[in-house]
C-alpha cells in the first residue's frame, strides 16, 4: 500500500488553511535528500511556515514537499521527502497532526523496457 503520510499532510495543511491559522511542518532535517537551511536546524530538526504568504510555488505530492522561501532575505528551493515530514500544525495554537510511523519504500529506478522485435521489411524485386 501506498504511505498515508502525504494524504494526512495535505487534509491537515487544508484544515489549518481553512481556519486562517499558519501551518508549520516540522522536519526531520538528517534524513536522506532534505534541503533545508542548516543554519536554523536544531536537535536534528526544523520548523518551517508553509502558508501562502511565507511561500511561492508551494508542492506537496505523494514524494514530497518542496517550496521556494527566503531564510535571512536570501532565496533557497527547500525540498522535504515525504518519510521526513514528521507533523504539521497551526502557528496560533498547536493543534494539528503528528503523522505515524510509516514504512517507506525507496523506488527503485526504472529500468526502460527491452525493445519489442517487430516485423522486418525485406525490398523484393
Amino acid at each position: 500500500m501506498l504511505p498515508k503520510r502525504s494524504y494526512l499532510l495535505n487534509a491537515a495543511y487544508s484544515w489549518v488553511a481553512d481556519n486562517d491559522m499558519t501551518p508549520y511542518l516540522l522536519v526531520d532535517a538528517e534524513q536522506k535528500d532534505v534541503v533545508v537551511p542548516t543554519e536554523f536546524v536544531k536537535d536534528g530538526q526544523i520548523v518551517l511556515n508553509i502558508g501562502m504568504t511565507a511561500v511561492r510555488h508551494l508542492i506537496m505530492d505523494k514524494e514530497a514537499v518542496s517550496f521556494e522561501a527566503r531564510f535571512s532575505g536570501r532565496p533557497m528551493q527547500v525540498y522535504v521527502p515525504m518519510r521526513s515530514a514528521l507533523a504539521l500544525y497551526a502557528k496560533e495554537n498547536g493543534d494539528g497532526f503528528v503523522f505515524p510511523d510509516e514504512e517507506f519504500l525507496d523506488e527503485p529506478t526504472p529500468t526502460p523496457p527491452e525493445p519489442k522485435k517487430g516485423f522486418q521489411l525485406k525490398v523484393v524485386k
